[in-house]
């Protein structure tokens, strides 16, 4: 089973990233891959079980599932419900952590998942590189880092 960390510091206070990101169904506010995104089913975005239904830059269409998330953590999980990758039982966390040393936090991404294992690398390396580290660098050029 693969798994993919990526982590970063972002200028700004936990809370104020959270505030931002906590949203299921704002990918596209802050997210460049992301493009267009609706909640299924007329549940709340931040409903434990809302599957966010959406579309990327590249036109693919995935749907995932919000499985936790947590305020006072600042973490949220997700697993894929669909997509045109070639993975199953992903299941992934965005946590924020304040940095005590001026008004910053650190951020981590991480995900599992299965996949053949001709393609686990790619697809890895896909992953932490456009979705994670992507979604990391648009929230640090959003405040200003």
């Amino acid at each position: 089973m693969p798994t993919v960390t990526v982590s970063s510091v972002i200028d700004a206070p936990a809370s104020e990233v959270w505030a931002l990101i906590r949203d299921f169904n704002g990918l596209p506010n802050w997210h460049p891959r992301m493009v267009e995104s609706h909640i299924e089913d007329d549940l709340a975005a931040n409903e434990i079980g809302a599957v966010r239904n959406f579309q990327t830059a590249t036109g693919a269409n995935l749907r995932e599932k919000l499985i936790g998330m947590s305020d006072d953590d600042y973490s949220v999980t997700y697993q894929i419900l669909q997509t045109p990758a070639p993975i199953t039982n992903h299941r992934a966390t965005l946590r924020l952590f304040p940095v005590t040393d001026g008004d910053k936090c650190f951020a981590e991404w991480t995900a599992t998942f299965d996949c053949p294992p001709e393609k686990a690398e790619a697809e890895a390396a896909g992953m932490g590189k456009n979705v994670f580290q992507g979604g990391f660098d648009a929230l640090k050029k959003h405040f200003g880092g």
